[in-house]
């Protein structure tokens, strides 16, 4: 089964509001080589409206004037779950149903990995222990305000550090796995 991916710029106070961070070339090269490996994005309602609006080419523009990060997300295929929306475009498609069992077949069904996005989505997502890899872009930088991460989880999540980088501005890249005894 291919791994579910999570990744997520936040501050040092924990804050997840991607206002309070700012990313500079390379860190948009870092995130669209992450999308590069992935065979599609999740997004919640809210993750994917934000990012279709930041993110989608205008049509008829050349993609190759684009943003590195900008083409591959907007060439990428979606899935967005949502109660609320009853249709998106954007190579996207709606995941309705039991969000377990749509998850895990969209894991099935990929060869390279899907790539989530987004807060409420992966707290729910780390609820039935379905996140493979966590990815926190840590942010040298103090806000004091929200949203943060994973309020609210029933239980705790095991994760084994894989790969840590440094950016420029002391921007630090830490990789981790769930541990395999954490809840599935």
């Amino acid at each position: 089964m291919a791994p579910l991916r999570y990744s997520i710029n936040i501050t040092l106070d924990g804050c997840v509001d991607h206002r309070a961070v700012e990313a500079d070339e390379a860190l948009h090269r870092h995130h669209a080589a992450n999308l590069e490996r992935a065979d599609a994005l999740l997004f919640g309602r809210v993750t994917y409206e934000m990012m279709e609006s930041a993110w989608r080419l205008p049509p008829g523009s050349p993609p190759e004037s684009a943003d590195p990060f900008a083409r591959t997300i907007d060439a990428a295929r979606k899935y967005v779950v949502s109660s609320t929306l009853d249709t998106v475009d954007w190579n996207a498609e709606l995941v309705r149903g039991d969000l377990g069992e749509a998850v895990r077949a969209l894991k099935a069904e990929s060869g390279r990995g899907v790539f989530v996005g987004g807060v409420r989505l992966p707290l729910a997502l780390a609820e039935l222990g379905l996140i493979d890899e966590y990815e926190f872009v840590v942010h040298p930088r103090i806000v004091g305000h929200g949203p943060t991460l994973f309020a609210g989880l029933a239980h705790h999540v095991d994760l084994t550090l894989v790969e840590r980088h440094e950016f420029g501005r002391g921007v630090v890249v830490l990789r981790y796995e769930a541990a395999r005894h954490s809840r599935t």
